[in-house]
């Protein structure tokens, strides 16, 4: 997701199916990233939402431990080709 300004941009999990790690960017680093984010088990479950640490302008969703997998951590460059 790319958005136009910086903000506390927050996602949930509404309608997922399989987990993801959410990755927050900023400036192109990683400010924040949440793992093995699960999906919800029952239709009217409570849905805990995320927050990156600090205002971003895009987020990166990708399958469930691949930013173990990839070592991504906080402050890591990010370059998007599009």
């Amino acid at each position: 997701f790319i958005f136009e300004n910086k903000d506390y941009h927050t996602f949930w999990m509404k309608s997922m199916k399989f987990p993801i790690d959410i990755i927050f960017i900023s400036d192109n680093k990683i400010t924040t990233i949440f793992k093995n984010v699960n999906y919800p088990k029952k239709e009217n479950e409570n849905l805990k939402t995320y927050k990156p640490d600090v205002p971003s302008d895009m987020v990166f969703e990708i399958n469930a431990g691949l930013s173990n997998k990839y070592n991504f951590k906080k402050g890591d460059s990010v370059k998007i080709n599009y």
